[in-house]
């Protein structure tokens, strides 16, 4: 039986590949962005709707669509976001407000108009593109991974509220992926200049843009996974992407093993003798 997809940002990079992935399966496809094109065309399987995801009315309208369509949503694909890069110093707050905007309560409202359908229907799944930088921060991404990591907060947290309607939620956390992610039609790089920061600030520039085109995952195996994941009976709550994925969160469950081991007596030393 073939299932129904709804996939925010899919005009082009990983949201693209997955409406790919899902209609060669045979899938229905609601591919959403925010500038519809016209390839491919619509057909009996696909229906694009126009939404940016920081607006709630087009969520609302894009939704009505989708269920006059195809009358039901299995899995929804939260993949709408971009990147504001910058050291945090840098970045105006309007440009925080915005990021948070899009990849945060964006994905918060998409997913909120979603779930009374899949309850309704006792059953779906939900991807959140999230990142590894949704598990470990760095420089120059302050902003963009304080945004991913509300997402992997918020997706654990749902995952424990839906799973008794028989809804899954899982987190795709992908590393560099060859997509035009660190392009400008997709990143943006603090304008500011602050004297004390000026060589931080070129170096993590200067290195994204020699990333750019030049990573190495490839979207459309990310696609192809993300659709073995949506046929598997217990998904993760969490799935890594990309080799580079796998080695920083490694690193990161070391790091966490040596403080926790490190400072183990003196957390416990904070409970009360009541």
């Amino acid at each position: 039986m073939s299932k129904t997809w709804f996939i925010t940002g899919a005009s082009r990079g990983i949201g693209a590949e997955i409406v790919k992935a899902a209609l060669t399966a045979g899938d229905n496809v609601v591919a959403a962005m925010r500038t519809p094109s016209p390839s491919p065309p619509d057909g009996e399987q696909l229906l694009t709707v126009r939404l940016d995801v920081s607006q709630p009315e087009q969520i609302t309208q894009a939704l009505a669509a989708a269920s006059a369509r195809f009358g039901r949503i299995d899995i929804l694909v939260n993949n709408a976001g971009y990147g504001e890069l910058g050291l945090f110093e840098e970045i105006p707050p309007q440009m925080a407000e915005q990021q948070f905007a899009t990849n945060v309560f964006g994905l918060f409202n998409v997913t909120r108009a979603v779930l009374p359908l899949m309850r309704a229907q006792r059953g779906g799944m939900i991807f959140n593109l999230s990142s590894i930088g949704g598990m470990v921060g760095g420089a120059g991404a302050s902003l963009y991974c304080s945004s991913k990591f509300a997402v992997e907060g918020f997706s654990e947290s749902l995952a424990a509220e839906v799973a008794q309607f028989n809804i899954a939620v899982t987190l795709i956390e992908p590393g560099y992926f060859r997509t035009d992610f660190l392009d400008d039609r997709s990143v943006r790089f603090a304008a500011a200049s602050i004297d004390d920061y000026r060589a931080l600030s070129q170096q993590f520039t200067d290195g994204m843009q020699q990333r750019s085109h030049r990573q190495a995952g490839d979207p459309k195996k990310l696609a192809d996974a993300i659709l073995q994941l949506a046929a598997s009976e217990r998904p993760p709550i969490r799935f890594l992407a990309g080799s580079d994925a796998v080695e920083v969160a490694e690193n990161k469950i070391a790091t966490l093993s040596q403080e926790l081991a490190a400072y183990r007596q003196l957390s416990i030393s904070t409970d009360g003798e009541f």
